[in-house]
C-alpha cells in the first residue's frame, strides 16, 4: 500500500484523528471494506475502477469524488490504477449537522438517501479542490496561532464548493413528460418518508399511502435509487439516529421510542445490522460525549 504526503492532526483529548490530508497511489487502502469514525473525501485524480458503498455499486473513471459518512461501509475495486487525494475529517474537528447553515453539505453531499455519494469533478471545481488542498497542506504543518480555525475554514470553503457542484449536477429528478406518473410519485414518496419515517417502518405502508401496489413502488425505488423501498427507510431512520446520538444526550431508550420503536434492544439490534456498531459505540467513538467540548 502506497500511501505518501500523510498530514495528520491529533485530537489531544482523546487520542483520536482530528484531520487528515493524504496523497495515495494505489487502492491499497480500499481493496477491502473500511468503516471509518470520521468523515471521508476521498478524490480519485487518475483510474477507474467500481466503488462498493453500502449496498450499492457505481463505476467511476478519473475525478470523482465520494464523500463517505462516519460508518458508512465502502470498498474500491480497481480497474486502471488509481491515484488520488483522501480528506479525513471528524465530527469533533468539524460537525456537519452543527454548522449545515453555514455549509449546506448535510443533505446534499452527505446523508442524501436518494442520490449516490458521488461527484464529478469539473475542471473549475478542481482548480478550486487543487488550491484549497494546498492551503491546507500548508497550515497542517504549522503549529500557529488559529490553526484549527484556519483549517476549518478551508474544509467549509471545500465542502461548500462540492455541495453546489453536486446539487447543479443533479437538478431535480427526471423532468420527464407530462403523461409519465413516476417523478410526481418520486416527490411524494420523499415528502412522505420525511414527515413518517418515525412511525411507518414498513414499505406496504407507504404503498398504501401512494395508492399503488407494493410491487409498483418496488419497482419504482429500484429503478430510480437502485435501493429496495426497506433500504431508503432504514437509511432515514439511521440517518436520525446517528444525528441524536451525536447532538443530543438522550438515552438509547429514548431515541428508539422516538424513532418509533418500544423495545429499545430490538432497535439497538436494528442499529448494529445498519451501521454495523451498535449505538453505544457509535456515541463513544463520534459521538456526544465531546460534541460540546
Amino acid at each position: 500500500m502506497n500511501i505518501f504526503n500523510t498530514n495528520t492532526l491529533i485530537n489531544e483529548q482523546t487520542g483520536n484523528l482530528a484531520f487528515k490530508l493524504a496523497n495515495f497511489e494505489d487502492n491499497g487502502q480500499f481493496d477491502h471494506v473500511r468503516r471509518l469514525n470520521y468523515y471521508s473525501l476521498i478524490w480519485i485524480k487518475k483510474g477507474s475502477g467500481t466503488a462498493k458503498i453500502d449496498l450499492a455499486e457505481y463505476d467511476f473513471t478519473a475525478d470523482t469524488l465520494f464523500a463517505i459518512t462516519p460508518y458508512q461501509p465502502f470498498m474500491f475495486q480497481e480497474k486502471e490504477k488509481l491515484e488520488g487525494v483522501v480528506l479525513n475529517f471528524h465530527p469533533d474537528f468539524f460537525c456537519i449537522h452543527k454548522h449545515n447553515e453555514q455549509v449546506a453539505c448535510n443533505g446534499i453531499l452527505f446523508n442524501n438517501i436518494y442520490n449516490p455519494p458521488v461527484l464529478c469533478v469539473t475542471d473549475e471545481t478542481r482548480d478550486q479542490f487543487e488550491m484549497l488542498i494546498a492551503q491546507m497542506t500548508t497550515e497542517v504543518h504549522k503549529a500557529d496561532l488559529a490553526q484549527y480555525e484556519l483549517l476549518v475554514s478551508y474544509l467549509k470553503i471545500f465542502l461548500i464548493t462540492a455541495s453546489r457542484s453536486k446539487a447543479s449536477q443533479q437538478p431535480e429528478e427526471l423532468e420527464a413528460l407530462p403523461d409519465n406518473q413516476e417523478p410526481f410519485i418520486l416527490q411524494k414518496l420523499k415528502n412522505l418518508i420525511e414527515t413518517h419515517y418515525k412511525s411507518k417502518h414498513s414499505a406496504g405502508e407507504y404503498a398504501e399511502l401512494l395508492n399503488i401496489s407494493p410491487k409498483a413502488l418496488a419497482k419504482i425505488t429500484k429503478s430510480h435509487f437502485n435501493k429496495t423501498m426497506t433500504n431508503l427507510i432504514s437509511e432515514r431512520i439511521i440517518i436520525e439516529a446517528k444525528r441524536e446520538l451525536y447532538l443530543t444526550d438522550k438515552s438509547v431508550k429514548e431515541i428508539a421510542y422516538n424513532l418509533g420503536y418500544e423495545d429499545e434492544y430490538y432497535f439497538s439490534r436494528f442499529f448494529k445490522n445498519n451501521a454495523d456498531i451498535s449505538p453505544k459505540i457509535y456515541r463513544d467513538t463520534v459521538g456526544f460525549a465531546r460534541a460540546n467540548a
